[in-house]
C-alpha cells in the first residue's frame, strides 16, 4: 500500500510525496521545487526538510517577515 503526503513550506505548496517500501518520491508542484523533482527520501519529513533547505537557500522569508 503507498501512501501520499502534502508537502508545505511556509504556506506554500511544494508538492506531494508518495511513500512505497523503497521510500518517498517527491512530485513538485511548483517550478521553486523542481529541483526536487523526483527524488528519493528515506521519509516525507526528510522530504520537507529539502524542499525548506531549498527555500532558505534562496533566502526565502514568508511575507510576514518582509520589510516593505
Amino acid at each position: 500500500m503507498s501512501r501520499a503526503y502534502v508537502i508545505e513550506v511556509y504556506n506554500r505548496t511544494a508538492g506531494i510525496v508518495t511513500g512505497d517500501e523503497r521510500g518517498y518520491s517527491f512530485f513538485s508542484s511548483e517550478r521553486t521545487f523542481d529541483s526536487l523533482e523526483g527524488r528519493q527520501f528515506g521519509s516525507a519529513r526528510d522530504a520537507e526538510i529539502a524542499a525548506r533547505a531549498l527555500l532558505n537557500a534562496g533566502r526565502y522569508r514568508p511575507m510576514a517577515s518582509r520589510r516593505t
